[in-house]
C-alpha cells in the first residue's frame, strides 16, 4: 500500500525521533498560547485542564499521519476535520481558515527548526518535502488559500506571524498552566528551549530571554553518540508520567491505529 510519506523522506527522519518531536511540542506550546484563535482551544476545556496532554496529543497525532499508509492518513485527517466541525456546531461559529492554516504552518516551521537545532541544516529540497507533506494534509482538509510552494509558504508564514498572534489574558493563563503542570524548574527550561527555537515575533511577544545556558547541553546532545544525552534531555523537559510516551515516539511502526 502507498505510504502517505515516502520511506526515504526526511520527514520520516524528523518525525521518527522523539527528541525532535519534543522540540516541535515546545515551539507549538509557545505559539498556540499567542494565537488569536486560542479561545477555540479553551472552548472545549481540554487545553486549560491539561495543556501538556492536549498539545502532546497534537504532535503525536501528526506523527501517526506521517507514518501511516495514504488511506489511513486520509481517514485520520477526515476524523480531525469531523471533530472540528462538531466543535463549530457546539459553538455555533466557524473556525476561521487562517486558524487552521496557522496550525499547519506551525507543524512545518517547527519540524524544520527543531531538526536543525538538534541535528543539522536542511537542504532546500528537504524543507520543501516538509512543506509538501503538510500541504497534503491541508488539501485533504479542504482549506482555502494554501500556499502553492515552499517559497510562497515562507512569505505567508511571516504574514501570519504578524497578523495572527498577540499576547492576551489567555496567553498568560496558559503559561500559568504550563508552570503548574511542569513545575518551576521544567517550566524555566521549557522557556529556554522556546527562546532558542521560536521565530523572533513569538520570542518578542513572550519576552523570552536568551537561552545561552542551554547551549552546552545541546552541544553535548549532538555528541550524544558518545555521551548519551538523549534520556537526560527528555527527563529535564517532561514530568515522569510522559517519559514512556516520549520514548515510544522513537522509530514508530508504520501501522498506527487512530483513536
Amino acid at each position: 500500500m502507498e505510504q502517505f510519506v515516502k520511506e526515504d523522506s526526511i520527514v520520516r527522519e524528523i518525525w521518527g525521533k522523539a527528541d525532535t518531536i519534543l522540540f516541535v511540542f515546545a515551539g507549538a506550546a509557545a505559539e498556540f498560547a499567542l494565537n488569536k484563535a486560542v479561545d477555540w482551544l479553551y472552548f472545549t476545556g481540554k487545553l486549560p485542564a491539561d495543556p501538556l496532554k492536549r498539545l502532546f496529543s497534537t504532535v503525536t497525532y501528526a506523527q501517526r499521519i506521517v507514518f501511516a499508509t495514504e488511506e489511513k492518513a486520509f481517514t485520520a485527517i477526515d476524523q480531525i476535520t469531523a471533530i472540528h466541525r462538531q466543535v463549530e456546531t457546539s459553538r455555533d461559529m466557524k473556525i476561521p481558515d487562517w486558524a487552521y492554516r496557522d496550525v499547519l504552518f506551525m507543524l512545518i516551521d517547527y519540524s524544520i527548526r527543531a531538526y536543525e537545532l538538534l541535528e543539522r541544516k536542511l537542504t532546500l529540497n528537504e524543507r520543501t518535502e516538509v512543506f509538501s507533506t503538510f500541504y497534503k494534509v491541508g488539501v485533504r482538509m479542504e482549506l482555502k488559500d494554501l500556499p502553492a510552494s515552499y517559497s510562497e509558504w515562507e512569505l505567508m508564514r511571516e504574514t501570519h506571524l504578524k497578523q495572527d498572534l498577540r499576547f492576551s489574558d489567555l496567553t498568560k493563563d496558559l503559561f500559568g498552566k504550563y508552570r503548574e503542570h511542569l513545575g518551576e524548574i521544567r517550566y524555566r527550561l521549557l522557556k529556554q528551549v522556546q527562546a532558542l527555537l521560536v521565530p523572533e515575533t513569538v520570542k518578542d511577544l513572550l519576552s523570552l530571554d536568551n537561552a545561552g545556558s542551554l547551549l552546552p547541553v545541546l552541544y553535548l546532545y549532538k555528541l550524544s553518540g558518545t555521551f548519551n544525552m538523549q534520556d537526560l534531555l527528555r527527563n529535564m523537559l517532561l514530568p515522569a508520567e510522559y517519559r514512556i510516551q516520549v520514548q515510544q515516539l522513537n522509530k514508530p511502526h508504520r501501522s498506527f491505529t487512530f483513536e
